[in-house]
């Protein structure tokens, strides 16, 4: 019974992606083309080294209830606002309507990423940290999250794979786009519902996702037309805000754990 819930909700929490209404949009692989079970390695064994340390990370980052790293991640919780996650990077403030190619490649990218997390998530069913040891999270535990297991983080592969795209589309500001790419992996541990080492895992997963779209002409394609269309839209402007860019680059600049 818990799989196959699972399998809805995670199919639910992926649902939300990116604020990007519309029909639903074709992926870029054909099925089967990407198989996230041969490129994400099993999570750390009970007890293991690894496993100790993701335990101690976890009752370390409860410290950061309440602070200003906490407030992002909670912002960084609604993967609807992926999109704004990245305005401060880009250098703009990228929507449905101001970048519509990017809006559109991101709902592609969607449907990629969807299968990449729940194959391995149902092979390795690993528990949540919060599961695990008692801590506060920045999250309601509802069933999306109580269901949905720990490995590889959904959100970390979601944010990767977003970062990895965009750092190809607009490659002059890769350095911004990747820190903060890794920041809103990074997130997920601060916020106590994702290991340390599945937030890392996440990142593998959607490495070997990303190099796998890359072999999609249409991807090539979009990726190309993306770049130009946030020149475009930098160009027009306006910038996001300097001062709430000043604040999540304070914000960033200290390592979590």
């Amino acid at each position: 019974m818990r799989a196959w819930l699972m399998i809805g909700m995670t199919g639910l929490a992926l649902a939300g992606c990116a604020s990007l209404t519309g029909s639903q949009a074709i992926p870029y692989l054909a099925e089967g083309a990407y198989d996230a079970r041969q490129a994400v390695p099993p999570p750390p064994a009970a007890g293991s080294a690894i496993d100790q340390r993701d335990r101690r990370t976890f009752l370390a980052t409860r410290r950061l209830e309440d602070t200003p790293r906490w407030s992002l991640a909670r912002q960084d919780a609604r993967k609807a606002k992926i999109l704004d996650a990245y305005s401060c990077a880009l250098g703009v403030t990228p929507s449905r309507q101001a970048t519509p190619r990017l809006a559109a490649m991101l709902r592609r990218i969607r449907q990629d990423v969807r299968p990449a997390v729940l194959s391995p998530k149902r092979l390795y069913d690993r528990k949540r940290p919060y599961q695990v040891d008692h801590g506060a999270i920045c999250v309601r535990s509802g069933l999306i999250t109580a269901l949905s297991p720990d490995y590889p983080s959904g959100h970390a592969t979601w944010g990767w794979t977003v970062g990895l795209a965009l750092a190809k589309a607009q490659p002059q500001r890769a350095d911004a786009i990747l820190a903060r790419a890794r920041a809103y992996g990074e997130s997920r541990v601060v916020c106590g519902v994702h290991n340390a080492s599945s937030v890392e895992a996440g990142r593998l997963n959607a490495a070997a996702l990303v190099k796998t779209l890359e072999t999609s002409p249409a991807f090539a394609a979009d990726l190309a037309a993306v770049g130009r269309e946030l020149d475009a839209a930098r160009a027009e402007g306006p910038a996001p805000d300097p001062a709430r860019c000043a604040a999540e680059a304070a914000v960033l600049a200290q390592t979590p754990y």
